[in-house]
């Protein structure tokens, strides 16, 4: 149950010898008609508007898609709030501010507590930090995922896949603690990657503490917003990726020089790595 609709599908083997194709699809409680569905490809021009919406979102987070369907408007894109508010979706994109109910957890997911708030980070692996964004290239998109120091703001590891499933945000968190051993408490927002139980599984494996921003609260993970502003205005809108390939060795490159070489004015000028 833990496991997305589409990590469910790739389970089923269409050619197995010992069980119907109708029995593999009951077992794992998705329809018959999930094996045949192809995704449409975005056309050009939705992802022009999706390059625009994910520029505008990172100056104004707080625009939902009203106001972001206004913003458009105003630039000259004849579109409705509903494509906009399907692309904002695509690209997991959500407007800041408060929201009811905000302690409730999702349907079997658990939501754990903020621990952060008050707390002095004053040391490396005392905290660390993750979230995903979505990232324009040519002829398409992928998201990118990436966990970071507190303290040092160092960039530990990453990822960048063409979906929003949880596997890649694990091999992210595994090659983290891999190399640098473990944070005391490990933050995140109430995505589905993050609240899902294979992810939180590995952190408390490792009796690491768990920490989830309130929903809408920007400010609870602000250095990470930050990494993907920098990342944005500094790597990715300066250039037209071509392929997933082109993007990961250019991330490759921006990440080892913004941990070794881009001064940060947070900590006096020195580098993460300093």
């Amino acid at each position: 149950r833990s496991l997305s609709r589409a990590q469910r599908v790739a389970l089923v083997e269409p050619q197995a010898p010992d069980i119907s194709l109708r029995r593999q699809c009951q077992l794992l409680g998705i329809s018959r008609s999930s094996m045949y569905y192809q995704r449409k490809a975005l056309g050009a021009y939705d992802l022009e508007l999706m390059r625009l919406i994910d520029a505008e979102h990172l100056r104004t987070p707080v625009y939902g898609s009203r106001r972001m369907s206004a913003h458009l408007n105003r630039q000259g894109y004849a579109v409705n709030r509903k494509r906009v508010q399907r692309l904002m979706r695509e690209m997991g994109l959500q407007a800041i501010y408060p929201k009811p109910c905000t302690s409730r957890p999702g349907v079997g997911h658990r939501i754990y507590p903020y621990l952060l708030r008050g707390r002095v980070i004053d040391r490396p692996n005392q905290v660390w930090a993750t979230d995903i964004t979505y990232i324009p290239l040519a002829r398409g998109f992928m998201y990118l995922v990436a966990i970071m120091d507190w303290h040092s703001r160092r960039v530990l590891a990453w990822r960048v896949s063409n979906t929003l499933d949880t596997d890649f945000c694990i091999d992210a968190l595994e090659e983290a603690l891999a190399r640098y051993g473990k944070p005391e408490i490990f933050n995140t927002d109430q995505g589905c990657q993050f609240t899902s139980q294979a992810f939180t599984e590995v952190l408390e494996a490792h009796d690491v503490r768990i920490s989830m921003d309130g929903k809408g609260c920007y400010q609870d993970n602000i250095f990470v917003e930050r990494l993907w502003r920098s990342v944005k205005y500094e790597c990715v809108y300066l250039k037209a990726f071509e392929s997933g390939a082109h993007l990961r060795r250019d991330l490759k490159c921006y990440f080892a020089w913004y941990n070794t070489e881009r001064p940060h004015q947070g900590l006096d000028d020195a580098t993460p790595d300093e």
